[in-house]
């Protein structure tokens, strides 16, 4: 390490282009003063319960006090939300370890190889990375935060000298760019369903011209300015990722920071296919663990179901976290093959969904004392008030990105704040569709600055939040700009 930081003394940032220099200032800050995840979300907890109690709110009621307003107390609401994530919370670590199954499986981890031979040099590594972390995220943020995450690993093997802290935000990068405006977007796809989409919401959008109290996905994220501000974002996402790649210099590699990187195939690696001391058969009883036939028989009996499960249905519509989860687990079951090689991606993936069991319920009591409180509406009149039809889109992406922060589950706290932001809509004569596109472009760029999403691409990668958030930051003071502008331009072609 002594060597590391003599190397970076010699160079120094002046050597880098202004961009790099941002980064590189923003890293070194954020690498000796950041917390790390776990601290960030401890912080976060007094931070909402402070802004209650300056905004008004009281420390302790419930709603059945006859001389208490509509709503709970700051520590009542933190106590209800503590556990509301559960399901989303196991949700996440089988996705987690779903996406790290089939990422480290044979052909999986072959086509990964493949791709991280195409850059070859630490600037276009960097960029790669971020292109096709936006790019998968487009089509599954799940699959994308450990797709991206061992894409960035093997990047890093095959360009030793990139910068490893880089790589690692860009693998990040597409779930604080564009993955709500794809094909797993929360918000989309919950106010196209209605089994997803509350009473509530359903009502306000039939008050927007929408008669069936649901907005079809040809109207939110597949519109033509709906793509235009995707692809804008994307073009500067990229971009943004060339010119903050430092130099060899100031690079610090995955070497110098003591992260060993071992192949995904070939010699050395536990993901070849062949059986190491896990995979040997050594009595007869073994034959079920290496015998393919119940491992087929599983994924038949899954897919007979997911047949079923969408006969009829439309494929986006009927997507939910539980059918991706199946999807993703019956893969892997197919993918590896055999159950012993199944048995050990999990075990092997489970580490790096320990942030999200350790933290997600102190999320989940962020989020009670922002949605069982008076504070979300507070905030929601406040935007209203201040809101006119040009300002309120990019208003809305800038208070979805804000509440984004402290309650970083967009599917969640679009069920609470969209009945308002509906009804602001409405009675400022905005789109109702394109409400949606503008919190979600807002509410992905809030994953720029904490790290709750972050946890699984950084256990894979070996990193601590505050190893990327520099960077992470420096792509957010682009990124979320690009997306103001392109919702506020955008707007007249889309405004009821």
């Amino acid at each position: 390490m002594a060597d590391s930081h003599g190397k970076h003394a010699k160079h120094g940032v002046a050597d880098e282009g202004p961009l790099a220099r941002t980064a590189l200032r923003f890293t070194s800050f954020t690498e000796k003063w950041l917390p790390d995840a776990f601290g960030f979300v401890l912080v976060g907890t007094f931070v909402v319960l402070l802004f209650g109690l300056v905004t008004g709110e009281p420390l302790l009621k419930r709603p059945d006090d006859p001389a208490a307003t509509k709503g709970y107390g700051l520590i009542d609401g933190w106590g209800l939300g503590f556990w509301s994530l559960i399901t989303f919370t196991l949700q996440m670590a089988m996705i987690i370890i779903g996406g790290y199954a089939v990422a480290t499986s044979g052909p999986v981890a072959r086509l990964i190889t493949r791709l991280a031979r195409i850059p070859q040099s630490p600037r276009t590594a960097v960029a790669f990375v971020a292109g096709v972390a936006m790019l998968a995220s487009y089509l599954n943020w799940a699959f994308s935060l450990i797709f991206a995450a061992i894409l960035a690993r093997e990047v890093a093997r095959n360009v030793p000298k990139a910068d490893y802290r880089a790589l690692g935000a860009m693998a990040f990068l597409g779930l604080g760019t564009v993955w709500a405006q794809g094909l797993s977007g929360s918000a989309a796809l919950q106010v196209a369903s209605a089994s997803s989409s509350p009473a509530p919401v359903q009502e306000v959008i039939k008050a927007s011209g929408h008669a069936s109290g649901l907005i079809p996905l040809s109207d939110t994220i597949f519109t033509w300015q709906a793509i235009v501000a995707t692809l804008i974002v994307y073009a500067v996402g990229v971009a943004m990722a060339w010119f903050i790649a430092p130099g060899e210099g100031n690079a610090r590699t995955a070497q110098e920071i003591g992260i060993e990187l071992k192949p995904l195939i070939g010699r050395g690696s536990q993901y070849n296919g062949k059986q190491g001391v896990d995979g040997e058969a050594r009595r007869p009883g073994d034959w079920l663990e290496h015998s393919p036939l119940f491992s087929l028989l599983v994924v038949a009996l899954g897919a007979v179901y997911l047949v079923r499960y969408f006969d009829g249905k439309s494929f986006f519509n009927a997507l939910d976290l539980n059918t991706v989860n199946l999807i993703l687990f019956l893969l892997a079951m197919l993918l590896h093959w055999r159950p012993w090689r199944m048995a050990r991606a999990v075990r092997d993936g489970a580490p790096a969904a320990a942030g999200v069991l350790l933290q997600f319920p102190l999320y989940g009591g962020i989020f009670g004392m922002i949605a069982y409180t008076g504070v979300s509406a507070r905030l929601a009149g406040w935007l209203v008030q201040a809101s006119n039809q040009f300002l309120f889109p990019p208003l809305v992406a800038i208070y979805s990105c804000i509440l984004g922060v402290f309650v970083p589950s967009g599917g969640s706290k679009w069920v609470i704040e969209a009945p308002y932001v509906l009804q602001a809509a409405n009675e400022l004569n905005v789109d109702a569709g394109w409400m949606v596109v503008v919190y979600d472009l807002g509410e992905a760029s809030a994953n720029l600055l904490q790290p709750f999403w972050m946890l699984p691409t950084l256990a894979i990668l070996g990193l601590k939040a505050r190893d990327i958030m520099g960077y992470t930051f420096t792509m957010f003071l682009a990124c979320f700009p690009a997306a103001l502008i392109a919702v506020t331009l955008l707007a007249p072609h889309v405004t009821g």
